[in-house]
């Protein structure tokens, strides 16, 4: 309790309030509900490379980062490991009740940090993700072939053992969760091949966060399939690579009514001149009012200190 208290009163700095204009949170909302905020809200991140810490510390990283760059929302990063089975193949797994508990201890330690002044969500990693971290990408592949019904009943497990994790974040206070999906694209499985594999178990995964109110889809890599997720998919925002895919957000706004999250290319934002920065995000308020600044995925983890700070002030508009 006392540790507790001590963390608290550490973090108490991110609840200050912003200093006039909307709030982080409100900010978000009006995105939403489709209307014009006063500035576009932003977001970025990146990996701590801190799955061996507790909790706590995975907390304190991230609450500093989200108040260090004052992003509108909080994307929590959660690169703890999947529970491997203990004994018998990789794929004869069950269905887990709490498979990441330090990063649900996390969750409750950013809601009480954030003390409800902005959204934050929960990274989750596509059950064929997770599947590929317990063996490899190669035997999960080789398992499709040969055995196709054990992965079938290996990633259905994970997705239930997801599910429950959902649930359990968003009692912790997550305002939705940001799941990862990064096989449905072409030189990894073929669209059928995702359809059967991959989208029932992500969907159930989905299903889990059905009622919050900031579920994010990422699409992840240069050759996604994304016809097939801009209409159908049970979540409020869809996040992929403009730069890597070269479908511009103007063009894809044509297809989705889903609010647009994207717009900046995460392979050379940070450290851009600011003109560059001002063209990407010129080009992506096509996307508006529906839409959230963000890079196509994580910023590099080496990112310096000085040119996140110099990206945060370009987008805030002070710079």
């Amino acid at each position: 309790m006392q540790d507790r208290r001590a963390f608290l009163l550490q973090m108490a700095a991110f609840a200050a309030p912003a200093k006039g204009g909307m709030t982080p949170k409100e900010r978000v909302n009006r995105v939403l509900a489709g209307r014009a905020p006063d500035r576009a809200p932003f977001t970025f991140w990146h990996h701590f490379h801190d799955e061996n810490e507790p909790g706590r510390k995975h907390a304190a990283l991230t609450l500093d980062f989200a108040r260090r760059y004052q992003l509108d929302i909080v994307k929590v990063m959660s690169d703890y490991p999947y529970p491997k089975p203990q004994g018998g193949a990789w794929y004869e797994l069950k269905p887990v009740d709490n498979p990441f508990p330090e990063q649900i201890h996390a969750l409750e330690l950013i809601r009480d940090g954030l003390a409800g002044t902005k959204h934050f969500v929960e990274t989750v990693f596509n059950p064929w993700n997770q599947a590929t971290k317990v063996a490899s990408k190669e035997a999960v592949l080789e398992l499709m072939r040969t055995r196709p019904q054990a992965l079938l009943d290996a990633l259905e497990a994970i997705a239930r053992s997801e599910a429950n994790h959902v649930r359990r974040a968003l009692e912790a206070g997550a305002s939705g969760i940001f799941l990862a999906v990064d096989n449905a694209q072409q030189g990894v499985l073929t669209l059928d091949e995702y359809r059967k594999f991959s989208e029932p178990f992500d969907r159930m995964v989905l299903q889990a966060a059905a009622d919050a109110p900031l579920n994010i889809l990422h699409l992840h890599g240069a050759k996604v399939y994304l016809d097939h997720f801009w209409k159908g998919w049970p979540v409020q925002v869809i996040h992929y690579s403009a730069h890597e895919t070269g479908v511009s957000l103007a063009a894809a706004r044509k297809k989705t009514d889903a609010v647009l999250m994207g717009g900046l290319d995460h392979r050379r934002v940070v450290g851009a001149p600011a003109a560059e920065v001002k063209k990407m995000q010129a080009e992506a308020r096509a996307a508006g009012p529906k839409w959230i600044c963000a890079p196509g995925c994580s910023v590099p983890d080496e990112s310096k200190r000085q040119d996140l700070l110099a990206l945060s002030r370009l987008l805030r508009g002070v710079a």
